[in-house]
């Protein structure tokens, strides 16, 4: 099969969310597959409900003009959002106002307004506020001496979305884990020592290709020098081929991510665990 010899398209894409923006991530990136060679730099707002942390919001998007897509409840919010970036010219998308309008057609009802209103607080709630408390204790390599206490481990080199892969398990009820393979750091003693009766360790692995065109495109929108060892090719063959090997020794489990959405992983690392506690 023929490549597109076609550069890739870079632009950013800012999401501003009153809540988690878990669905602003998965629209963003299922509309983004539909176009080849484009590469979104995402911007992402959270938790966005003070005037305050919105002029922190408008002046980084500002500073690095794209495209702004949104889910805020608050009028007041949505007005200065929108009038802001109508006057720079910045194209805006509420992403959920077209599917709130047919259902209030349909139903004959307005809609609540309610900020995160599909977040009950119910005995889930809980059990997902837990896990996102232990994910974010345990990101990037943090506390792993009670790692132990984890339903998954992630490993995996640089920008293999170890991060957004664990706070996506753990809106699943998951904790979950990750430590970087960096190189010339060995893995904490303990943890090529876990059993079967441990965490599940997962590698995540990644065709060094792909790798330095993920890494080229964080630099660029970092507005650092793309040409460094953090992206050379040899350097990150090299890492890609060592983080292979510690995987294979150990016999864990791995899964490629080299073309997987963040959900995708998600996806087969939720169904390796069911495997693994005998679930259907």
């Amino acid at each position: 099969m023929t490549r597109s010899l076609r550069p890739s398209i870079y632009f950013n894409v800012h999401l501003v969310s009153d809540s988690t923006g878990e669905t602003l991530n998965a629209i963003q990136r299922a509309a983004c597959a539909q176009f080849e060679n484009v590469q979104a730099l995402e911007h992402n707002y959270y938790l966005v409900r003070s005037e305050r942390q919105l002029e922190r919001v408008m002046r980084e998007i500002e500073a690095a003009p794209g495209v702004v897509w949104y889910t805020i409840s608050d009028e007041a919010l949505r007005g200065r959002l929108e009038s802001f970036c109508r006057e720079k010219g910045i194209p805006t998308l509420p992403v959920l106002d077209a599917s709130i309008a047919m259902l209030s057609r349909h139903l004959g009802i307005s809609a609540n307004q309610k900020v995160a209103g599909q977040h009950a607080l119910d005995d889930d709630y809980f059990e997902r506020m837990e896990a996102i408390n232990f994910t974010l204790a345990h990101d990037d390599g943090q506390n792993v001496e009670s790692l132990t206490g984890a339903d998954v481990i992630l490993l995996g080199v640089s920008r293999t979305s170890k991060t957004p892969t664990c706070v996506y398990l753990a809106n699943r009820k998951v904790r979950a884990g990750n430590i970087p393979l960096v190189p010339g750091v060995p893995l904490p003693p303990h943890i090529e020592k876990m059993g079967d009766k441990g965490p599940m360790i997962v590698g995540l692995k990644i065709s060094a290709e792909r790798l330095v065109q993920i890494r080229r495109a964080r630099l660029i929108s970092l507005n650092q020098d793309e040409h460094t060892i953090y992206a050379d090719e040899d350097a990150v063959r090299d890492e890609v081929t060592q983080a292979n090997r510690l995987f294979q020794r150990n016999k864990w489990r791995t899964i490629d991510v080299s073309r997987r959405s963040v959900e995708e992983t998600a996806a087969a690392i939720l169904n390796l665990l069911n495997e693994r506690r005998g679930h259907p």
